[in-house]
């Protein structure tokens, strides 16, 4: 076909630029006939192939990609695997040997059109996640805010009266992520759940479905078990339920007094007014919780709380309480339910205390305290303590060797036993504690020599800190770890950005079982996919090793200099790569590449899955941004490679990028020539207090009248602004609020500079179905003014509707 062999030239286009720019690098005198590549316009045709590397337009051309396993409690599991086409569950037993499907999908399609009313076909069924129905052939599932229970014998799906609901959308701050998942929560046992009413918490018997009220003193702004850090909110319960179903652990959260977020809808009419609980640095007033423990055992609920002052709402892990999944972060009960372990974290997130409950009483004992001179966490994922009860003892991560290590303690006096973990490289996940053969299962980044520190492995180690070993020998490659719940088996699928993943099944020892899956990108490279190259420079210090990865045009002429643009996230939590893991688009990088830009994503000093002391750059500076090791890595690249335009740098991010955007156009302004800044927190006085607080420190005045915030708003040096300079952001963002933007608009304006500005009426952080417009605004402000041609017109890109998207609010 004509395509493919289009796509061919283009691949030996690549290879040929490949060798020209080994040849360049080898001091070659070929630099000075690259002539920097200026067309007067791009064309409708240029754009759909660009489009063409959007990951709705790239995933079908990809089969066989596993998904994450979900075990049950025999050892069994399943997973979603695509097909391409469509997708197909997949049930697994271990023991047995055998690979079913768990349902009959073409049947279940049929239940679901006939229930729901609308036409659901069988390799393309509109959810991603299922529960088997606890004493029934049957599983529960949720479309789009509503839960069914589907029998498997008849397939009839009826409304599912036993679950309380589904989390509506919600953003996660500063480009975190999003998730969805359930309002109630389930003890146990299966027998009953807990949901919030009228600011109480409630116990719903799920097979009588009575309601029993466990709560009597909730009211407004001091609820029980309330889901809100300001800049994410939800009516879930936040609970922790003991082991046997009879106790939960809980906290009032108290906001009585915290100052208000107020955001309004555009509509005809009088405008619908948005008021909730947020707290920003510096206020006198935050969110506290007051830690309760309610028994249920006695026939009637008993509220005991705990015996200590409020309670900072803060974890070890994330700028909220509950971080992964909703979880309780840092709560662990005993196995007989009669202790509970906690942490408290202080507002600057510099002090740890490990503590206990006793669950009749409430009656607290310290163990142990950790300060930093910066800020503590407690690893990358999971909370990286375990409490030991039974034997006296507890896991504790710390940086204070510089690198992220387990350290075992004891119990009553606190004091340290040995170090568990050895080596460079931190410890990123404690997935499990086997206390019986006392063994420790952990992830790990950067052990493996040779190796880019990013990939993640799995190692076992005794509590002592012997046997330290690796179990995912592929070793080249990064690696997602899911542990069965006796621990006897692990799923593990690996890749990297480069080669597609494979899902294997293994025992604890690293063992093969079996194989699982092989992902199939045969489609995927047919149709022209290239992946994205890895690469590595020097940081600002000239000594530290920086990585990341570059996206090229397909088309790529090694005679012409093409404008690189950078695509920044620059933490503190995260990088701007993100996952080493496979992925057949990494948002818009390729597409961008496809318009005649060379894109690149470095994870800059300042972002973690190092070192402390890497990942504590640019603590209280969060305007570094690290700005000076993107610049530096990009002059490194153009150096290496003749065919990037140093001249010609563009910039773009969303949230933390848009941040880091906006920073790079006003410090940077000769450097950066276009930039691109999305829902931007670009004064943190102005974002939730947990971030900003976390990461800047505490708010404090000078002698002057400043405060050491001052530093880091970028208002205040808008005045800079040299280049092209797009702002935009949702006008109901209540992850990073509108005004962060308008206070950069408000600064432009004064400093009489000519800036582009785009507010997208009614929209979230992550602007919904006008997210296609930004990204084709986004094109075309690139393409005008820094590759200087001319887009075409209103291109329309086309994501086709999403049957896994929960309403819009």
């Amino acid at each position: 076909m004509k395509v493919h062999a289009r796509f061919l030239i283009s691949l030996r286009r690549i290879a040929v630029s490949a060798a020209l720019a080994g040849s360049l690098a080898a001091g070659g005198a070929l630099c000075a006939q690259t002539q920097p590549y200026s067309p007067r316009a791009l064309t409708s045709d240029d754009y759909a192939r660009a489009e063409k590397f959007l990951g709705y337009k790239t995933s079908p051309l990809v089969s066989h990609l596993p998904g994450r396993a979900t075990w049950l409690p025999d050892d069994r599991f399943w997973y979603r695997s695509s097909l391409g086409d469509g997708s197909e569950f997949v049930l697994v037993d271990p023991a047995k040997g055998t690979r079913t499907a768990p349902f009959d999908h073409d049947r279940l399609a049929a239940a679901l059109s006939a229930a729901t009313g609308n036409s659901v076909d069988g390799h393309h069924l509109p959810f991603m996640d299922f529960e088997f129905v606890t004493g029934e052939n049957a599983i529960s599932l949720a479309i789009r805010g509503r839960r069914w229970k589907c029998e498997l014998q008849s397939y009839q799906c009826v409304a599912d009266a036993s679950f309380h609901g589904i989390m509506p959308p919600g953003g996660r701050g500063g480009g975190r992520g999003g998730a969805t998942g359930r309002l109630d929560s389930p003890s146990p046992d299966g027998k009953s759940t807990v949901f919030i009413r009228d600011y109480n918490l409630w116990l719903r018997d799920l097979s009588s479905n009575k309601e029993t009220q466990l709560t009597t003193d909730g009211v407004k702004d001091f609820g029980y078990a309330t889901d809100n850090a300001g800049w994410t909110k939800s009516d879930r319960a936040i609970v922790a339920w003991s082991p046997d179903s009879k106790k939960i652990a809980t906290y009032q959260q108290d906001q009585r007094n915290v100052g208000d977020m107020y955001l309004v809808r555009t509509q005809v009419g009088h405008p619908v007014l948005e008021q909730w609980k947020y707290p920003l640095p510096g206020d006198a007033t935050v969110t506290m919780i007051q830690r309760v423990i309610i028994d249920l055992s006695g026939g009637s609920a008993h509220v005991t709380r705990l015996q200590m002052p409020p309670d900072q709402h803060r974890s070890t892990l994330c700028d909220d309480i509950a971080c992964a999944r909703g979880e309780w972060t840092d709560v662990q009960w005993s196995a007989d339910g009669k202790s509970l372990a906690f942490v408290s974290t202080s507002r600057d997130h510099k002090k740890e205390n490990l503590r206990v409950a006793d669950a009749e009483t409430g009656a607290i004992r310290d163990v142990f305290e950790e300060t930093a001179t910066t800020q503590y966490e407690s690893g990358l994922g999971h909370a990286n303590w375990k409490y030991l009860p039974e034997t006296n003892e507890f896991i504790w991560f710390s940086e204070k060797s510089d690198w992220g290590q387990l350290y075992l303690y004891d119990l009553a006096s606190g004091k340290l036993k040995n170090q568990i973990t050895q080596g460079e490289g931190p410890v990123t996940q404690m997935l499990r504690v086997d206390e019986k053969d006392r063994l420790v299962y952990f992830l790990a980044a950067g052990k493996e020599k040779g190796v880019d520190p990013y990939f993640v492995q799995l190692y076992s180690v005794a509590f002592d800190g012997s046997k330290q070993t690796l179990l995912t020998a592929e070793s080249k490659f990064t690696h997602d770890v899911n542990f069965s719940t006796s621990g006897r088996y692990f799923v593990d699928n690996f890749s990297k950005p480069d080669v597609a993943p494979v899902s294997i099944l293994r025992d604890a020892t690293g063992k093969t079982v079996t194989v699982l899956e092989r992902t199939d990108i045969s489609k995927l490279q047919a149709a022209g996919w290239q992946p994205p190259v890895p690469i590595m420079v020097k940081a600002r210090d000239g000594v530290t090793d920086l990585y990341g990865l570059m996206y090229r045009p397909t088309h790529l002429d090694s005679t012409k200099k093409y404008p690189i643009v950078n695509y920044i996230y620059p933490g503190p939590q995260t990088g701007s790569v993100g996952s080493r893991n496979f992925s057949a688009s990494r948002g818009d990088a390729q597409a961008l590449a496809e318009l005649r830009f060379v894109v690149v994503q470095i994870d800059g000093m300042g972002t973690p899955w190092r070192s402390k002391k890497f990942h504590d750059a640019d603590y209280a500076d969060m305007g570094d941004n690290t700005l000076p090791d993107q610049v530096t890595g990009m002059k490194q690249l153009a150096a290496r490679y003749a065919w990037i335009d140093i001249d010609r740098v563009g910039i773009f991010g969303h949230s933390g990028g848009g941040f880091a955007t906006a920073d790079a156009m006003f410090r940077y302004p000769d450097f950066f020539k276009v930039g691109i800044s999305e829902s931007g927190n670009h004064d943190n006085r102005e974002y939730e207090d947990d971030w900003g607080e976390r990461y800047q420190g505490l708010l404090t005045r000078t002698p002057s009248g400043g405060t050491n915030y001052d530093d880091q708003a970028n208002q205040n040096i808008a005045k800079n602004l040299k280049g092209h300079l797009l702002l935009a952001h949702g006008t109901v963002d209540d992850n990073v609020p509108p005004y962060n933007t308008l206070l950069v608009v408000d600064a432009l304006i004064k400093a009489n500079k000519d800036f582009d500005l785009i507010m997208l009426p009614n929209q979230r952080h992550g602007y919904g179905p006008d997210a296609d417009y930004m990204m084709r605004r986004r094109w075309d402000y690139f393409v005008r003014y820094l590759l200087g041609a001319e887009p075409p017109r209103e291109f329309q890109l086309r994501t086709p509707a999403n049957p896994f998207a929960e309403p819009q609010p």
